[in-house]
């Protein structure tokens, strides 16, 4: 296999990704509309990995681009990050996320179908899992119910569009990589989670409250059930997560696999805070604010079929993770 388009290959986790398939000697092609991404990351690339990727600015709901691409281009595989993303916004703006997610990748299927590329790795989510009731998420969960915005709901979808196109297409082969919190960066310092406007994660929070870009940051509810009261989540770095996606393309096949990308350890969010605070000597200033609807207090992942089956495993800590993000603070 050799050449891979990436949609959304100027992102945080695509940027990253991409580094790691120069590793391995893929040659690379980016479609990405640039709705919250820079294409100088394509600078930042370059000057780590030495090789640039082809790059398209396309959005993925204009069809006859996204066609002309695929037509112009035999590609061998697509991993597919493209994507809206902030929970809250999409709880306001939900026509835009169906439109945006959903309807864009049908757009990239159909162009796929019509000219045989038959692998696709796709970048979902620990959302589409709902409330289990159980906090260690396998991935034999069922998905779907208890889904709490619409954010979650259009991963959902997709991957049940996935599936479907696997029983219209026995020779189709699909990936479903279900993630927990990616943070940290590239341990250069170049490239890393830098999202236009007012972020939806804690750590690009919490690098704008270093910058003194936000005055601080809101704590959702410390009142949980949780050791300190605030929320439990799975960090993941994100070198290790674009490792994941390598390690399984030598597993594709045809039909669905599905592996959780994470570390298996819940941190809570002050625990996030203080780690920032030892690595940087710097006090994080933080208020507590009144619980989001839809957060759960503790949900972290089963990570052991990827090890098990992929050979892959979280090599990164929190504490590298905090040290790579004051690097790229830095630089940035």
């Amino acid at each position: 296999m050799k050449k891979v388009l990436v949609t959304g290959g100027t992102g945080y986790i695509g940027s990253h990704t991409i580094i790691e398939l120069y590793k391995k000697g893929y040659e690379i092609d980016v479609l990405d509309n640039l709705f919250n991404s820079k294409e100088t990351v394509l600078d930042k690339i370059e000057e780590i990995a030495g090789k640039r990727p082809n790059f398209y600015e396309i959005d993925l709901t204009d069809f006859d681009k996204v066609e002309e691409l695929l037509a112009k281009n035999q590609y061998d595989l697509v991993i597919h990050f493209a994507g809206l993303k902030a929970v809250g916004e999409s709880v306001e703006k939900p026509l835009e996320y169906y439109e945006n997610n959903v309807s864009g990748t049908i757009n990239l299927l159909r162009c796929m179908q019509k000219h045989g590329v038959k692998k696709i790795i796709f970048s979902s989510s620990a959302t589409v899992y709902g409330d289990p009731g159980d906090p260690k998420y396998t991935e034999t969960m069922e998905t779907g119910r208890n889904l709490a915005n619409p954010y979650g709901r259009t991963k959902y979808m997709i991957e049940e569009i996935l599936k479907d196109c696997v029983v219209a297409d026995k020779d189709f082969e699909v990936v479903l990589l279900r993630y927990f919190n990616p943070i940290g960066n590239h341990s250069s310092g170049l490239i890393g989670e830098d999202p236009n406007g007012i972020p939806n994660n804690l750590m690009p929070i919490i690098m704008k409250v270093a910058r003194g870009e936000i005055e601080e940051l809101s704590v959702f509810g410390d009142d949980y059930p949780t050791p300190d009261g605030t929320c439990l989540r799975d960090y993941i770095h994100v070198v290790d997560l674009a490792k994941g996606h390598v390690a399984v393309i030598d597993k594709m096949e045809p039909g669905v696999l599905i592996y959780n990308l994470g570390s298996g350890k819940a941190t809570s969010v002050l625990e996030m805070i203080k780690a920032f605070e030892a690595a940087s000597g710097q006090r994080l200033p933080y208020k507590v604010a009144a619980r989001r609807e839809g957060d759960l207090a503790e949900f972290y992942a089963d990570p052991s079929k990827a090890e098990r089956e992929l050979g892959w495993k979280t090599k990164l800590t929190i504490e590298d993770a905090m040290r790579d993000t004051l690097k790229f603070l830095e630089q940035n």
